[in-house]
C-alpha cells in the first residue's frame, strides 16, 4: 500500500499550547500516528519527553486519549487496556504504546519483552531520540558510541543496543524500523501493523535538536541523514518475512551511502570525535556489522512462503 500525501487528513492533531522544543521529532512523530489510524487509537506513555509536552493539565496539546503511567509499565498497562476494551466488545481500539528510549530499552524493557513473549495485541512505538533528554540528557542503552551526554562527557564507550533485532528474536509477528525523516514509510509502516493482530514494534528514530545539540531546523535533515549513511536502515519483519524498505535498499550498496561523517558534523553531541579518525572508524565498523546482519536476516528469510512455513505463520 502506497501511502499518497492527498490521501491524508488533514486534521491538526498537534495542537497550539503543546510544550515541545522547536524541531521536536515526536510532536512529528505523535501527529503522524493519527494521521495513519485514525481516531480510535488510546496512548500509553511512559515518563518522558512526551509526558510533558501534551501541556498543563486539565487541557492537552495533543490530541489523544492518554493513559500517562511509570517508567517500567507500559507495555503492561497497555496489555490491560486492550483486554478491558475487548472484554466491552470494542476490538476496533488500537491501543499504542508511545516510549522514549529510556522507557524501552533499560527501565521498561522487562514489561516489553514479557508483552512481546505474551504476544499482547497492541502497538509499541518508540520514539528513539538516542538519550534521557526529559531529565538532563542521560546516556541510555540507545544512545550510540562516541556521543556526547551528560553522563558521557567524553563521549559514550559502548554501542547503541540493538533492539529491533531483540524484538524479532521474541518472534512476534511485526517489527520495523522508521524515522521522522520518511513520514510516508512510517505512515505506511503503522497501517501495516493495524491489520495485524498480536504484538507489533515499531522503532522510530527521532534526532533532537537539544540533546544532539543542532539547529531546530534540520530535523528532518539529520534523520534522513541517518538512513542514507547506513546508520539507520529501514526494514521490516512481517510475520517470518524480513526485507528492506525502499528508502534504504539503495544502500546495501556500501559504495552508495553517503560518509559518515556528513551525519555526524551537523550534531554538537560528536563534535569532540569529529578529528578523530580511530573513533570514526568505529561507527563505520559498527554500520559495516549493522549491515552484515541484515544481510544474514534477508537470506534467512527468503523465500518469504518457505519462512512461513518454517515459522507455522503460513
Amino acid at each position: 500500500m502506497v501511502v499518497r500525501l492527498q490521501d491524508l487528513p488533514r486534521r491538526r492533531y498537534g495542537m497550539p499550547g503543546n510544550a515541545a522544543c522547536p524541531g521536536c521529532p515526536e510532536a512529528m512523530g505523535l501527529r503522524y500516528i493519527k494521521m495513519a489510524l485514525g481516531d480510535n487509537v488510546v496512548l500509553v506513555i511512559p515518563a518522558g519527553c512526551s509526558s510533558v509536552i501534551q501541556g498543563i493539565w486539565p487541557k492537552s496539546g495533543i490530541n489523544f486519549p492518554i493513559l500517562n503511567i511509570v517508567f517500567a509499565s507500559a507495555a503492561a498497562a497497555a496489555a490491560g487496556m486492550k483486554a478491558a476494551f475487548e472484554m466491552m466488545g470494542r476490538d476496533d481500539v488500537h491501543v499504542v504504546v508511545w516510549a522514549g528510549d529510556g522507557g524501552t530499552a533499560d527501565i521498561g524493557f522487562q514489561a516489553l519483552s514479557g508483552a512481546a513473549e505474551r504476544n499482547d495485541d497492541i502497538i509499541y512505538i518508540v520514539a528513539d531520540n538516542e538519550a534521557y533528554m526529559n531529565t538532563g540528557i542521560q546516556r541510555s542503552g540507545l544512545t550510540p558510541y562516541g556521543a556526547w551526554t551528560t553522563t558521557t562527557p567524553l563521549g559514550k564507550k559502548e554501542h547503541k543496543k540493538n533492539l529491533p533485532f531483540i524484538m524479532i528474536a521474541h518472534d512476534v509477528p511485526y517489527v520495523a524500523t522508521a524515522s521522522v525523516g520518511y513520514p510516508h514509510d512510517f505512515i505506511e509502516k503503522l497501517r501495516k501493523a493495524a491489520k495485524i493482530r498480536g504484538f507489533r514494534y515499531i522503532h522510530l528514530h527521532a534526532p533532537d535538536p537539544v540533546g544532539w545539540r543542532f539547529d531546530p531546523s534540520l530535523t528532518p535533515k539529520v534523520a534522513q541523514l541517518a538512513v542514507k549513511t547506513g546508520m539507520w536502515p529501514l526494514f521490516e519483519y512481517d510475520r517470518g518475512v524480513f526485507r528492506l524498505s525502499p528508502f534504504s535498499r539503495p544502500y546495501k550498496d556500501p559504495a552508495k551511502r553517503l560518509p559518515i561523517i556528513e551525519y555526524l558534523k551537523l550534531q554538537g553531541r560528536f563534535r569532540h570525535i569529529l578529528k578523530k579518525p580511530d573513533e570514526i572508524k568505529k561507527l563505520e565498523e559498527y554500520v559495516d556489522r549493522l549491515w552484515y546482519w541484515i544481510d544474514a536476516l534477508e537470506k534467512a528469510f527468503k523465500p518469504a512462503e518457505k519462512a512461513r512455513e518454517l515459522l507455522g505463520k503460513a
